[in-house]
């Protein structure tokens, strides 16, 4: 397949992995929640990101997920799979079954704990790309895995066409102008929730949000306000209803069991959290309840009085 252009545009959701009592996975309520997310119109689904908890599964698994995906998917959406691991060569093979089992894209991400420098990251990042041979989306997401891809990276893997995105998720607003003015053709996706907007600002298309696993629609129309619409001041409004659940998600390292939480809410099964993580208690998931249904009114009266203007 390799150098197909691959153009990332729209809302990609992480999507959680349903883990039953006995923390086996529950591939029934994968497959539904693949299902709800197709039809309620997201652009792509990303398999193996750090909201599916990647990191506690195992090889067979993560392929296994993919395959069902591909399958639920259909070419309703696009499946990007991730090959994120410890061990590089574990990634090599999510890389080559990959590639086997229909994944369109690779999300690669940097190999955390071992702190390479910009060039054994660039050899690593190549050595994946030769395995798959798709188009890649970067991961960056430095406080997770300790390093950031920087300028040499960038430069050195340049000489392979298959590396067209990147899912920047530093936080740093300064590397988002730096991609965005010094890497134009590497297409920049949102991973950092609380700075969509200024991504979409800045040309991003794309934004990759878990809390699209339970709020499709409404990620969905801040991308069509920015992208679609160009209509910052009404985008600028769906932003500021939305605030509250990233502070939710961002704070206090719960951000995957209050994704998970949400999807419960929703009238969806999404099970437990693999160790070492633990679910919410009474608390949080309270203030979660607050903050959905508060989100959802305000961006419910954001659209309609949108439509009735029109």
């Amino acid at each position: 397949m390799g150098n197909t252009t691959m153009h990332f545009e729209g809302i990609y959701t992480p999507v959680i992995t349903p883990f039953g009592e006995d923390h086996s996975i529950d591939y029934d309520a994968f497959a539904a929640q693949v299902q709800y997310l197709v039809d309620a119109g997201v652009q792509g689904l990303m398999v193996g990101g750090t909201t599916g908890e990647y990191y506690v599964e195992s090889h067979e698994e993560r392929v296994k997920l993919l395959e069902i995906s591909k399958q639920v998917a259909a070419d309703k959406a696009i499946v990007i799979f991730g090959t994120g691991s410890v061990n590089p060569d574990h990634s090599i093979k999510l890389a080559e079954d990959g590639a086997k089992h229909g994944a369109d894209v690779i999300l690669l991400a940097t190999p955390p704990y071992s702190l390479p420098t910009q060039r054994e990251l660039a050899l690593h990042a190549l050595t994946i790309d030769r395995a798959a041979n798709l188009p890649i989306m970067l991961y960056n997401y430095p406080d997770r895995m300790g390093v950031n891809m920087e300028e040499e990276f960038f430069d050195r893997v340049a000489r392979s066409a298959n590396f067209q995105a990147i899912k920047e998720s530093s936080g740093d607003i300064n590397r988002l102008h730096m991609l965005a003015r010094d890497y134009p053709h590497i297409q920049t996706a949102c991973g950092m929730d609380d700075q969509a907007l200024e991504f979409f600002a800045w040309g991003a298309k794309s934004w990759v949000c878990a809390g699209s696993n339970f709020l499709p629609k409404e990620h969905l129309a801040l991308y069509q306000a920015c992208v679609l619409e160009n209509d910052f001041n009404k985008a600028r409004r769906i932003m500021s209803a939305m605030m509250p659940l990233m502070r939710v998600l961002e704070q206090g390292g719960k951000f995957i069991q209050s994704v998970k939480y949400g999807v419960t809410m929703d009238g969806r099964y999404s099970g437990e959290v693999r160790r070492p993580l633990r679910g919410l208690n009474k608390d949080d998931k309270r203030a979660m309840n607050q903050v959905v249904k508060t989100l959802k009114t305000t961006i419910a009266s954001i659209l309609a009085e949108d439509s009735a203007e029109q």
